[in-house]
């Protein structure tokens, strides 16, 4: 499993399409175990691109603060599993919650 959480100055960024970084997460589905972190600078913001490039590079889910409904439409389309409504946060942290299931969603911070 590869889970991508959008970030900016070292914390989850509550807009997706306008993050500085992903960090993707290799976790082995069996364990939980993180095996890898990758940081990848996201390209620059253009509709509809982030689904198709995060699912290229092996993304399986994403956590996210807000994400539009578009944008949620298209990860599904790509087979991307989408979690909405993560707090802001450390990322690491935030993953743990989720692997764990204890991860404490609320609404989704964006409204497009």
């Amino acid at each position: 499993m590869k889970i991508a959480m959008p970030v900016s100055n070292g914390k989850l960024c509550m807009h997706f399409g306008h993050c500085e970084q992903f960090d993707v997460y290799n976790v082995d589905d069996a364990t939980k175990l993180v095996s890898v972190l990758e940081r990848l600078d996201a390209p620059p913001h253009e509709p509809g691109l982030l689904p198709r490039w995060l699912a290229g590079k092996g993304v399986t889910c994403v956590i996210a603060g807000g994400m539009g409904s578009r944008a949620q439409s298209l990860f599904k389309e790509q087979g991307v599993a989408v979690v909405t409504g993560a707090p802001a946060g450390d990322p690491e942290e935030i993953l743990a919650a989720y692997l764990s299931g204890r991860l404490v969603t609320g609404a989704n911070a964006c409204d497009h």
